[in-house]
């Protein structure tokens, strides 16, 4: 099962700049496509950023939103996948969490995420 442990989010101002981490017991991350998600208040979690395997490409998406300003990567030694997130915007402001992309390998499973918060 995933157990995912996120961390690095605060109190930023608009225009600046978070690393968040996310951490997962074994090899979960490194054999599955991997991506951060994001849920504002009153509003569905969604999808900002993903990363295929390494052995697919180490291909990255990243929702429209957040294209340009956010990095995802991973480090499969570390069994950690982080998200560089710059130019912070106020619409920003969310609990971030990480998972793997599979529903069927995540089942219901989710961390207690990382608040970000962006000041105007």
């Amino acid at each position: 099962q995933v157990q995912p442990v996120e961390s690095g989010g605060g109190l930023v101002q608009a225009g600046g700049a978070l690393r968040l981490s996310c951490a997962a017991a074994g090899s979960i991350f490194s054999i599955n496509a991997v991506g951060w998600y994001r849920q504002a208040p009153g509003k569905k979690r969604e999808l900002v950023a993903s990363m295929s395997t390494i052995s697919s490409g180490g291909i990255t998406r990243y929702a429209d939103s957040v294209k340009g300003r956010f990095t995802i990567s991973r480090d499969n030694a570390k069994n950690t996948v982080y998200l560089q997130m710059n130019s912070l915007k106020p619409e920003d402001t969310a609990v971030y969490y990480c998972n793997v992309l599979d529903p069927l390998v995540r089942g219901t499973n989710w961390g207690q995420g990382t608040q970000v918060t962006v000041s105007s």
